[in-house]
């Protein structure tokens, strides 16, 4: 059952995005902002994590999961900092995704040529 819900739930989060994409005028990068600012907003108000505990992998795994993230960065480094945690929280829980992105990234060009599109 864990694997079902995992499936719908992040399906029906990749077919909002997709209706985003095709229904609007904001661009790709825009839409990845707010998936990112929305998982923030529903960690802050503690409706993420109930969302995780149902959906794992189909709520930690689109862009959702990393504004999540982001925010228990914060909310940790603000505990223990203070203020100070609101500009190192962020950086902290966040590194680990990001240094894998750029890694990955940078194997993938190295191993595929990439090209216009025609």
């Amino acid at each position: 059952m864990d694997y079902l819900n995992a499936f719908w739930v992040g399906g029906c989060i990749c077919a909002i995005v997709q209706l985003f994409m095709e229904k609007t005028k904001l661009m790709p990068g825009r839409i990845m902002v707010l998936l990112v600012v929305t998982g923030a907003l529903l960690s802050a108000l503690g409706l993420y994590e109930p969302l995780l505990n149902y959906a794992g992998a189909g709520a930690s795994v689109p862009l959702l999961g990393f504004g999540n993230v982001l925010m228990k960065g914060v909310r940790e480094q603000v505990a223990e900092q203070g203020f100070l945690g609101l500009f190192a929280g962020g950086f902290r829980a966040g590194a680990v995704g990001t240094s894998a992105a750029l890694i990955f990234g940078y194997l993938a060009s190295l191993v595929f040529r990439s090209r216009m599109k025609k």
